[in-house]
């Protein structure tokens, strides 16, 4: 393992958050700039049987108005189910049925008011259970025709999946004990501090959008595929972003607002309301019902894990194509259980849709299976602690899905958690003390990264990798300092603009340090493997003896031998300019031994997992 000796530096980002001067999307304004604003379906599902907009656009001061007679007629998503306005059918009450752009707020509200919808109300799905049976009405008709065989799909059931290893019914057999547990979880949002904004501007047939979104590249995609554009017409910078949690992740309204700007021919700003923040975008986390049974031995071993969970997924499918698979993951569990069957099934519902939302699947299913742990625990008379202790997987064991880990550490993790919260001791009648314990992938993805030093030693990183709040993207100067002997403050950050830096997946699934940071490791190696030529040459030495630190390049051996990094830089700038590309490996997926995944969407074997125990003590 390789420990890093932590030391304080100023976070590129720090002064302009704290002082209050960094600009976020509503901060900024065009000349000319228009106010966008949307026309919502206000109808959970119905047949769209009249749409007039010839009012609205004849009032004064409104420069567009759109429906989706207007754009390219392109379906997009993980399943593409949608187009960027309803037109025959709205599916969720916040849909959008018209965009506006007027000189001011008050001009688009007219604007809105004078639209003209009739619509014909159609069945309302909203049951999960009732959503499965064959008489259901279908919240998709034409589901069959989308383009997705990449998932398991049937009727409501837009993806299905499920984990099966060794026999349950034998394992169930074999049990002393058996316990069911059902349990229910509310859909919620993220609830950003800043409500979602974009600002498009046009400039020929090139569009620059400023959004508020938490993975540019994919907003650049999302744009190119509606609009029909390739990607070199389309740049999207990110100001700072006030908070996401997987809320602003994917493609939201940045083709909408791009395509108001050219209509209008003026630049276009939408600014959120905090409650069109709630019911419009396709991000809020997903409402669950969950069952699982468990059999287990007198002794506490676990021998046959049954469980069933619906996922409501709303009536798009933004990015939730994948988390069937990941609830099933989550409500198997980091525990030893040699027979296992999970079923999981995203069902379109008549809501807004479901999205990336920190960790999605991961609290519901793990909350359900650790409340359901400890009933296990009571019903064979073990400390709860003790029954994770003989249960949780560790370095060397195998999973739920045949997946053989490597060093984890979960067991350690369970100690160090459980003596810092002083667990075992007494505790006053008034306290108590919870333990749990869970895990999550990191999703390794390709990220690259651009690294120089200019002529007067001053570096500068070009990075793809978007920073939501959480300061993965501020380690970068810390991590290529220190391969290269200089300080974290001698760099400066050039992030969130995707035509300055090369690919990123973004701030999502918990992995920008685990790519972006690999990336900048590879290029910053690249760049010391640079300068110790340059160094070696210039003190007549191997570049195999060259060692970079304190901001200079010396001899081993020979530390009055050196030259400054500084002093290097300025040789570079008369020949070869110190300049270099990192990018991350793409990992493989470890094997799997012994089981079966229906809808595999690539998250059963994980890569890179992270396991934790949380430990709380609680005073009433």
């Amino acid at each position: 393992m390789v420990v890093t000796e932590a030391r304080k530096f100023i976070r590129a980002d720090g002064p302009d958050k704290v002082t209050g001067s960094g600009r976020y999307v509503a901060d900024i304004s065009l000349t000319g700039m228009a106010v966008a604003k949307f026309k919502y379906a206000g109808i959970a599902h119905a047949r769209i049987t009249r749409l007039d907009v010839a009012k609205a656009r004849a009032i004064p001061g409104v420069f567009a108005v759109l429906t989706q007679d207007d754009v390219p007629n392109v379906r997009f998503g993980a399943i593409p189910d949608r187009t960027l306005f309803a037109s025959d059918v709205v599916r969720f009450e916040g849909e959008v049925v018209a965009a506006v752009a007027a000189i001011d707020t008050r001009t688009a509200s007219e604007a809105l008011d004078a639209i003209e919808v009739e619509y014909e109300p159609l069945p309302i799905v909203d049951d999960l259970e009732l959503a499965l049976d064959d008489e259901s009405p279908l919240v998709h008709s034409g589901w069959s025709e989308y383009d997705a065989d990449h998932v398991e799909r049937n009727r409501n059931v837009a993806s299905f999946s499920s984990i099966a290893r060794g026999d349950v019914v034998a394992g169930f057999d074999e049990a002393d004990v058996v316990i069911t547990s059902a349990f229910e979880a509310d859909a919620s949002h993220a609830v950003p501090i800043e409500p979602r904004g974009i600002l498009a501007q046009w400039e020929g047939e090139n569009v620059t959008i400023w959004s508020a979104t938490q993975v540019p590249f994919q907003a650049r995609a999302g744009v190119c595929e509606t609009l029909g554009l390739a990607t070199n017409k389309v740049r999207v910078i990110v100001p700072h972003l006030g908070g996401g949690f997987g809320g602003k992740c994917g493609f939201h309204f940045e083709a909408h607002v791009a395509a108001l700007a050219r209509a209008a021919g003026r630049p276009v700003k939408l600014v959120f309301t905090r409650e069109e923040e709630f019911v419009a975008p396709d991000r809020r986390r997903e409402g669950m019902t969950i069952e699982v049974t468990t059999g287990l031995r007198n002794d506490g071993t676990l021998v046959a894990r049954r469980g069933r969970l619906l996922l409501d997924n709303g009536a798009y499918t933004a990015d939730a194509d994948f988390f069937p698979q990941l609830a099933a993951m989550h409500l198997a569990g980091p525990y030893k259980v040699p027979n296992v069957l999970i079923e999981a099934s995203l069902i379109y519902t008549n809501r807004q849709p479901s999205g990336s939302v920190r960790a999605p699947t991961a609290p519901q299913a793990c909350w359900a299976l650790e409340s359901h742990t400890d009933e296990l625990a009571a019903a064979v008379g073990m400390d709860p602690v003790d029954f994770r202790r003989l249960n949780a997987i560790d370095s060397g064991a195998v999973g739920v899905v045949g997946q053989t880990y490597g060093e984890i550490g979960l067991q350690a993790c369970i100690e160090a958690a459980v003596d810092t919260i002083g667990y075992g001791s007494v505790v006053a009648n008034d306290e108590a003390i919870g333990v749990a314990i869970g895990w999550w992938p990191s999703f390794p993805g390709p990220s690259g990264i651009y690294i120089k030093i200019d002529d007067d030693g001053a570096g500068q990183i070009i990075t793809g990798a978007q920073e939501c709040g959480t300061g993965a993207v501020m380690t970068l100067p810390g991590l290529v300092a220190g391969e290269l002997g200089m300080r974290p403050e001698d760099f400066d950050l050039v992030y969130q603009d995707t035509s300055a830096a090369p690919y990123d997946v973004g701030a999502t699934g918990s992995q920008t340090l685990l790519n972006n940071g690999r990336a900048a490791l590879s290029g910053a190696r690249e760049l010391g493997r640079q300068l110790k030529e340059l160094a070696a040459e210039h003190l007549e030495a191997s570049a195999e003896d060259i060692i970079l630190a304190n901001g200079e390049a010396s001899v081993a051996g020979s530390p009055t031998s050196s030259v400054s990094i500084v002093q290097l830089a300025a040789i570079a700038a008369d020949n070869n300019l110190l300049l270099a590309h990192g990018s991350s490996e793409v990992l493989e997926d470890p094997p799997l031994v012994g089981s079966t995944c229906v809808g595999d969407q690539g998250v059963a074997a994980w890569s890179a997992p992270q396991f934790s125990c949380h430990a709380v003590r609680v005073r009433l």
